[in-house]
């Protein structure tokens, strides 16, 4: 068995290559393109660059999957906030393993979840993207991440 390296690089320093990789895989995945013909049409680049670097790059998010993380949220008090943020958790399939919420003080209250990210259908920045979007989020926060 080889020895595999792995190496944290900013995007805009790859090839272009391997960015439209990454691109193209993003598309698939999102179910934006249906085939790796179209992804790889839509990025402009050949079928052959696409299977060579496929299964050797992968955004920093994809290496953070089936993985539990704790995230940090600072909240409105008010009715139906909570629910919302379980509600979105469960359409992108994240799994709530613990919640622990403070007292809200002047409004704002702190709230603390486990989250088992196996299942889960983006990456885990979108998803706090997508929890900070919501109608009565003032900050989300990871945390930590585990095995």
């Amino acid at each position: 068995m080889r020895n595999e390296t792995y190496y944290l690089i900013r995007s805009d320093m790859l090839p272009e290559a391997i960015q439209k990789t990454v691109e193209a895989k993003a598309l698939l995945a999102s179910g934006e393109a249906q085939t790796v013909q179209e992804a790889v049409e839509r990025v402009e680049m050949s079928r052959s660059s696409f299977y060579k670097y496929k299964d050797g790059v992968y955004p920093f998010n994809a290496l953070m999957k089936e993985k539990i993380i704790t995230i940090s949220l600072t909240l409105e008090h008010r009715a139906g906030v909570l629910s919302g943020i379980l509600s979105y958790l469960a359409t992108q399939r994240g799994n709530v393993l613990t919640i622990n919420q403070t007292i809200p003080l002047q409004g704002i209250a702190g709230v603390t979840m486990s989250l088992d990210t196996a299942q889960l259908l983006t990456d885990i920045t979108t998803m706090l993207e997508g929890l900070k979007s919501l109608e009565g989020v003032k900050q989300t926060q990871l945390v930590s991440r585990g095995e």
